[in-house]
């Protein structure tokens, strides 16, 4: 079952959500809705010119800290210092770089002019997070995500040069700060470095702990 949202500041149960994971449509962008919508699962996730769509997936990709892959060739990647990294310093240019990188079997992009602006005003709350990645003063890769109850639901990353964005993955886990990183789509890179499938009520259980 689609459900309809109106002004009213609430979502139904995700367990409600269609076998894709489409929960519901409309609403808005405001920080109090999408905090909401984080807390509980959920996230928007549409194109220019459409409602917004929630979703809900019943399996989350997931990585846990201590799942962490690193492999021999990365590990030489971080023992050259080709790279630096800084948090939370170019949010706008992260989110921008995101939406503007070029990805197989989409066109276009989700993260549309509303979604950046609803985030880079989370961003500006303290709710939303950024890596970037650094080379020779160039942001060459990063990510941005959303930080709630000590999970982190990444959003997007992008690279520009190889490696990048595996590296702010890497810096990310490396801080300790959470007991989950929520990858959110299914990638062969992400589940090389140890992310795996989860239950939606597993990753709920986790979320609200």
């Amino acid at each position: 079952m689609i459900f309809r949202l109106n002004d009213d500041l609430i979502f139904p149960d995700p367990i409600y959500a269609e076998p894709d994971g489409l929960l519901a449509i409309g609403g808005n962008l405001s920080t109090e809705r999408l905090l909401l919508a984080y807390a509980n699962g959920i996230f928007p996730w549409y194109n220019e010119g459409e409602p917004i769509y929630w979703y809900s997936p019943h399996e989350r990709f997931v990585l846990f800290p201590k799942d962490l892959k690193v492999s021999q060739s990365m590990r030489r990647v971080i023992k050259k210092q080709q790279f630096n990294i800084t948090f939370n310093q170019n949010f706008e240019q992260v989110i921008e770089k995101c939406s503007n990188i070029t990805r197989e079997g989409q066109n276009g992009t989700w993260i549309t002019n509303d979604m950046k602006a609803a985030f880079i005003k989370l961003y500006k709350e303290g709710y939303a997070h950024s890596v970037e990645v650094w080379e020779s003063d160039k942001l060459v890769g990063g990510l941005y995500g959303v930080a709630i109850n000590k999970v982190f639901c990444g959003e997007s990353m992008f690279t520009l040069v190889p490696n990048a964005s595996k590296f702010a993955l890497i810096q990310l886990v490396n801080r300790n700060l959470f007991k989950l990183i929520d990858c959110q789509v299914h990638t062969n890179h992400l589940e090389s470095m140890g992310a795996k499938i989860i239950s939606l009520s597993e990753y709920l259980s986790i979320l609200k702990s």
